[in-house]
């Protein structure tokens, strides 16, 4: 009776097949599992911050702007609105609140939207790190709209590029109401500061309201 099997190149050629096979769809997979979950963080801050700014805006009975909240006025009086895990007020979180010149430290952390350097913010109205991991960062110029930026995933977790992890709101003078920048009226346009290819210092900025409004957005991140 002869027994048959496989042989030993057999076996070494498939599991050659099944690895480039792999290679080949875990990144995707991976890319995938990613995108969903900073497209649900980014759903979850746009909420939170959405009802805090709501809230504070119907209890102290005027709207939430530049001209009610001046420079280091509206991060204390949203604090009471967000459950947070650190407070680091007016400096830097990442290096533990003693780093006023914030703008220039975000700069080693975070990249645009395409992962070029050139970050070019100042974030120092305040900061805040809740409880489930999200950073908080408030710039407040005096010259311009209010603007809250949200890092779902933590300065501590990759990719830390504006439009993928990291994403931009502004806040309307005469609504009051929580924008996600990108839409029309806002700072910081859509596709002008959301594009693959611009080597722009502030590419990533707009890119929230696309994140927020197409289904197919986080599978078209760049890399």
């Amino acid at each position: 009776m002869t027994k048959t099997g496989f042989t030993l190149a057999e076996v070494l050629i498939t599991l050659g097949i099944i690895g480039v096979v792999a290679a080949m769809t875990l990144p995707a997979l991976v890319n995938q599992t990613n995108g969903i979950q900073y497209k649900v963080g980014l759903q979850k801050a746009y909420s939170v911050l959405s009802q805090a700014i709501q809230s504070l805006n119907a209890e102290q009975g005027y709207i939430v702007n530049q001209e009610n909240y001046g420079k280091h006025k509206l991060a204390p009086a949203l604090k009471k609105y967000i459950i947070q895990g650190k407070d680091c007020g007016f400096k830097d979180c990442k290096n533990n609140g003693t780093d006023e010149n914030v703008g220039d430290l975000l700069s080693d952390t975070y990249k645009t939207y395409n992962g070029n350097r050139g970050y070019n913010a100042q974030f120092d109205e305040g900061q805040a790190i809740l409880t489930d991991g999200m950073f908080v960062m408030i710039d407040n110029d005096g010259s311009h709209p209010i603007c809250i930026s949200v890092d779902v995933n933590g300065y501590n977790k990759n990719p830390n590029k504006f439009g993928h992890d990291v994403f931009m709101f502004q806040i309307d003078n005469k609504s009051g109401k929580l924008l996600p920048m990108g839409i029309e009226g806002t700072r910081f346009p859509y596709p002008e500061y959301c594009s693959a290819t611009s080597t722009a210092n502030r590419n990533g900025f707009g890119c929230t309201e696309k994140a927020l409004t197409d289904e197919n957005y986080f599978k078209n991140l760049p890399k």
